[in-house]
């Protein structure tokens, strides 16, 4: 990504360079999208290939037929026409809208494939939802319509559709008519002709999109799992024997080895009381192997959502300089459902290990002599009680949504699409998954400043301290009792910066 900081600070994304995370976390707002003239020409010269093809007589999906099962028979005559029925149709998504920000990313990396040249489209297209993200444009989308096989149809239909000014749509965050926020924004409605509608439904960017930001939040909280972890262990006075070199490269797994390393830089400095136990609990001991593990899993899981990012999901292709029109499945999002399912199995044990942390600092039989739930006051005040009971809560819910939407194939659309990978549903369980990591990661990081309050000692390792400082900075102890929702969240605000910035290391 190419970021170019010119005022007010827009972000400059080129549509000729990679996609990467970061792209889609910067279409949550305002963008500058270009669209070099190479891009243009590519895609020029397959729009013109289409309507050759056409105009020969050459059979053509979706264009010169009708849709899904009813291949069979003839489309409608007009290419505007055609447009419309792909659309009308499709429109029929239900629940809730989903976050703008998904939305806006899904926008972005459907503009990516389309700037390919392999789908036909006008170059009107591309310049309109280049345009559209230069604004707080978003569309409304419902949650449920996808089976993520041939595209995400029904969500991306719905994008479609409030681009036109159809629908509802959101600007500058308030849910209004398409058209007034079109309007609002300074947008015209979408004209669409040839090939134009099925090539913006018939991907799977909505899957792409959302499995992208929720690593990008997971890629954070991984390390912040990491952070806190050196933070309980410092602030107990643990040993480090569980982070040593010898001991990890003797297990063999290399992303162990990263794990401990970054675990050794979090708490160098840091002295051991020698009152802890010869042996810590898994929560301590193991968090090397467990973390390891993870990053493991989102090594592979980020590299197949980029695969996916910087691919084509559409069908047919055109192929102008071999005279090829190819059918095939390159929408079906099966890559993306296995590596957002993946991904949402390393999100629920990152959470499953926050809260046993957070149940360990709370235990005046297991933190090393501090009051029950961090109370400055047992009885007549209750610390940290509320919020362990919620991140109790919050990591049932983790745990009871984490059932793998790959595996749940069923077949619809007159068995024209007789498997199906729900690569969309994947990859939305994991964003909310991660958005749940973040609140367990905020209440365990609450706990430890809290606990500070009641008698741990402020760590010893520099990097600990540092982190320690902001969060004290940030938060007032919970003396008296106070309700403590915001400040779990802004905790984790807290922590998404440290992980940012760098500030721990």
């Amino acid at each position: 990504m190419t970021l170019i900081q010119t005022p007010p600070y827009v972000p400059v994304i080129s549509v000729a360079e990679s996609r990467t995370l970061a792209d889609l976390e910067a279409a949550g707002g305002a963008i500058e999208v270009t669209v070099d003239p190479d891009t243009r020409n590519r895609v020029d010269e397959g729009r013109k290939f289409v309507m050759r093809c056409l105009a020969e007589g050459r059979p053509v999906y979706g264009a010169t037929t009708g849709f899904g099962p009813l291949v069979g028979f003839s489309g409608r005559d007009a290419d505007a026409d055609q447009c419309e029925n792909l659309l009308s149709h499709l429109t029929a998504g239900q629940g809730p809208d989903l976050p703008e920000s998904i939305v806006r990313a899904a926008v972005l990396a459907r503009l990516s494939s389309l700037a390919r040249g392999r789908s036909g489209v006008s170059v009107t297209v591309l310049q309109a939802l280049a345009e559209m993200l230069g604004t707080s444009f978003a569309p409304a989308v419902p949650r449920l319509g996808s089976v993520g096989a041939s595209g995400d149809l029904v969500p991306l239909a719905h994008m479609t559709q409030a681009l036109k000014g159809r629908g509802h749509a959101y600007a500058g965050g308030v849910r209004m008519e398409a058209g007034d926020a079109l309007a609002s924004c300074g947008l015209r409605p979408l004209e669409l002709d040839g090939r134009d509608a099925l090539g913006l439904v018939n991907g799977v960017s909505l899957t792409a999109a959302a499995a992208g930001l929720a690593m990008a939040q997971f890629t954070r909280s991984h390390r912040i799992a990491g952070l806190l972890t050196a933070l309980l262990a410092d602030q107990l006075g643990c040993g480090t024997d569980f982070s040593h070199h010898h001991l990890l490269d003797a297990f063999g797994h290399p992303e162990v080895v990263e794990e401990a390393a970054d675990l050794r830089a979090h708490l160098a400095g840091t002295r051991p009381t020698g009152d802890r136990p010869l042996q810590e609990p898994y929560t301590i001991r193991c968090v090397p192997q467990l973390l390891g593990a993870v990053r493991t899993s989102m090594r592979q899981a980020r590299e197949v959502i980029l695969q996916d990012l910087n691919g084509i999901s559409d069908n047919p292709l055109f192929f102008p300089e071999h005279d090829l029109v190819l059918h095939g499945g390159n929408f079906f999002g099966q890559p993306v459902a296995f590596a957002a399912d993946t991904m949402t199995m390393a999100v629920v044990q990152t959470g499953n290990l926050a809260e046993r942390q957070l149940d360990l600092l709370v235990d005046p039989h297991r933190n090393g002599g501090l009051p029950p739930v961090l109370a400055t006051e047992p009885g007549r005040q209750h610390g940290v009680q509320g919020v362990q009971i919620a991140a109790t809560a919050i990591v049932a819910d983790m745990r009871r949504s984490a059932m793998p939407a790959s595996l749940q194939s069923l077949p619809t659309n007159l068995h024209n699409q007789d498997i199906v990978p729900f690569g969309t549903q994947a990859a939305l369980n994991a964003f909310d998954q991660v958005r749940s990591l973040r609140l367990l990661h905020g209440s365990l990081a609450l706990a430890l400043r809290q606990a500070v309050h009641v008698g741990a000692r402020r760590p010893t390792a520099p990097a600990c301290a540092e982190v320690m400082d902001r969060l004290v900075d940030e938060i007032a102890p919970i003396d008296p009792d106070r309700p403590l929702h915001e400040d779990v969240r802004r905790a984790a605000d807290v922590l998404d910066d440290v992980a940012m910035s760098g500030v721990d290391r």
